[in-house]
């Protein structure tokens, strides 16, 4: 929100009749109103894709507390997801008022009868295990810690356990390949934020019925 929507060229704030999600993109041609530089085609891409994910979530959970809180989730790790991606930073200002949000929808749904300490377990769980491994191997970094502290509040127990494990295999596998294609090498810093979110919208939208199936097979 600070500072306010700009074109990264000129520094000119962006009205709010340029700030419609795609349809702005297509209007003003892929260009900047006040100096005509390019606009990056990753921005539309990114409203986009988000645009479908709500859509999905309505889909998949209809009018109920679990589409707002999802809505409000999914734009988080999405930004932190991408930032983390091209920069290798996570930004606490981010996490931190992304936890805020989710601790309000928290005691929201304790007076709704929703549950609560499922959702503080699994933020202590997923924050608390990456810890460790910041601690112990320093193969990750703290922003991991944030970003895991943040999914857990939204998540649940179940799932940030789910979460974790497949935000692993999907970095070993990556990790792997790239090295393999000489991309990157063993000694590289690979940004471990993109598979936390890529992990954490499986669990959003697969998770509950991949724990049911495990456990069907028992």
């Amino acid at each position: 929100s600070y500072p306010p929507s700009h074109c990264t060229s000129c520094g000119t704030r962006i009205k709010p009749y340029d700030l419609f999600p795609v349809f702005s993109y297509i209007f003003l041609s892929g260009r900047c109103r006040s100096c005509g530089v390019k606009i990056s085609i990753r921005y539309p891409f990114v409203e986009f894709l988000v645009g479908l994910l709500f859509l999905a979530l309505y889909i998949t959970y209809g009018v109920s507390f679990e589409l707002l809180k999802f809505m409000i989730l999914i734009p988080f790790i999405i930004v932190i997801g991408l930032i983390d991606l091209e920069t290798t930073d996570v930004y606490f200002k981010t996490t931190l008022s992304g936890s805020l949000a989710g601790l309000i929808l928290l005691f929201i749904g304790y007076y709704l009868g929703l549950g609560f300490w499922k959702y503080i377990f699994g933020a202590l769980l997923g924050a608390g295990i990456i810890t460790l491994i910041v601690i112990l191997t320093r193969g990750m970094g703290w922003g991991d810690v944030e970003i895991c502290l943040l999914c857990g509040i939204y998540l649940g127990l179940r799932l940030t356990l789910l979460m974790l494990f497949i935000s692993f295999v999907l970095g070993g596998v990556i990790g792997l390949l790239l090295i393999i294609l000489k991309k990157k090498s063993s000694k590289d810093y690979i940004p471990f934020g993109p598979f936390i979110t890529l992990a954490a919208l499986f669990c959003i939208f697969f998770g509950e019925k991949l724990i049911s199936w495990y456990f069907s097979l028992f």
